[in-house]
């Protein structure tokens, strides 16, 4: 089965719950996955080759939360074409730059060649309250990708 690092950016905690509800549906599926709060750019570079999943909320004018924001920073001269992920952005459509955070990842990843598996999630708070019963579907479709 696929080894999977989860990478978290979150301010008020919905991010980790949805990472953590992934960490727990990928492993029930006998993947290896870990989660990462505060990632760093050497836990990335320890999945290349296998696959990551960023899970990351938006803030201000569609920024990056704090936490990723070094990840985000540390990759920014990167090429990694044997990079494979996922992203699972969170946002409030009534705010603009809906999901900007996880845009802003996905747009860097691509541009850098690494390959996206699946669609990016992008979840709602203003119409579900609750991301992970958005995400936990999405994570076992996911799940169905990773060779």
């Amino acid at each position: 089965m696929a080894e999977v690092g989860i990478f978290v950016g979150t301010m008020y905690g919905n991010a980790l719950l949805v990472a953590e509800e992934a960490e727990t549906i990928l492993s029930g599926l006998g993947h290896k996955a870990t989660v990462f709060e505060d990632p760093e750019i050497s836990d990335w570079e320890a999945y290349t080759g296998k696959y990551a999943l960023v899970v990351t909320s938006t803030t201000g004018q569609g920024d990056l939360p704090d936490s990723i924001v070094p990840l985000f920073e540390g990759m920014k001269d990167m090429y990694q074409p044997h990079m494979r992920y996922g992203i699972i952005a969170l946002g409030d459509s009534t705010y603009a730059n809906f999901c900007g955070g996880g845009k802003k990842f996905d747009e860097r990843l691509q541009e850098q060649g690494a390959q996206r598996i699946g669609e990016m999630l992008m979840i709602d708070a203003s119409e579900d309250p609750e991301p992970e019963s958005v995400s936990s579907p999405w994570v076992e479709h996911w799940a169905t990708l990773l060779s």
